[in-house]
């Protein structure tokens, strides 16, 4: 996948997961580069098979990959804030 779309896909991504966990409000900068580590803990984690699973366009399943591994990525820092307050 060439830098641009990897570029749109993590913003897009990262735009969602922001939008899905209110308590952050991440800047433009932190949503790309939160959406382009996303789509590689998300590809790590789905192993690439979403576009098979859901029979979804290519870009859709990168975008939902991408997506999903944000969230989890801000679930864990949820849990560490959390966590970390605590102790």
């Amino acid at each position: 996948m060439s830098l641009i779309v990897t570029i749109i896909v993590g913003a897009i991504a990262g735009w969602l997961a922001d939008l899905a966990f209110k308590s952050f409000s991440l800047s433009l900068v932190y949503q790309i580069l939160l959406g382009i580590a996303g789509a590689l803990v998300g590809h790590w984690l789905l192993d690439g098979e979403l576009h098979t699973m859901l029979g979804l366009p290519d870009i859709l399943s990168r975008i939902a990959e991408a997506f999903v591994g944000a969230s989890v990525i801000l679930l864990l820092v949820m849990l560490y804030r959390r966590y970390s307050k605590k102790a």
